[in-house]
């Protein structure tokens, strides 16, 4: 657990997730692109309990919302969901090895983007099939990098 927070490297993830979701993407690997929001709120709820919970994952998924131009609370839900699960799993996640956080990593994110899909057929979305949960896996496989790397700047900047 890390005992000091780098609120400015909170901010700029946060913001770069956001861009990165909305961001310019080849066509092709469209499906593939990772739920980036959902890592961060991830890293920041799993690093950072007691400062990241719940309400602020519903306010940054309904932020994602109006980015996306997708119905208002889709993305909230789905966040608020991600921080929930987190929140009530980070003590034993954390004494998992960097394998079994991938694999929760892809259970929490295929959760958040079954949700998503649900609400959006629901809405009268017409996306069949499970190419939904690509981004989950890619999530998932970018976990170890993302967290080192989160990681290690926040201890120099925190």
């Amino acid at each position: 657990m890390l005992s000091v927070i780098s609120y400015p490297l909170f901010a700029v993830s946060i913001l770069l997730a956001l861009v990165l979701s909305i961001s310019l993407f080849p066509l092709d690997w469209l499906t593939f692109r990772p739920e980036w929001l959902g890592l961060m709120v991830f890293y920041w709820t799993f690093r950072a309990p007691g400062r990241f919970g719940i309400l602020l994952a519903w306010c940054l998924g309904l932020l994602l919302d109006v980015l996306e131009s997708t119905p208002l609370g889709v993305n909230g839900l789905a966040m608020a969901v991600i921080a929930f699960l987190v929140l009530t799993m980070h003590q034993r996640l954390r004494m998992y090895p960097l394998i079994q956080q991938c694999l929760m990593v892809f259970l929490v994110l295929g959760i958040n983007q079954m949700l998503v899909h649900f609400l959006k057929q629901l809405l009268g979305a017409d996306n069949t099939g499970f190419s939904y949960l690509w981004p989950a896996a890619t999530g998932a496989l970018i976990w170890p990098f993302l967290s080192g790397l989160l990681d290690n700047l926040n201890r120099k900047l925190g």
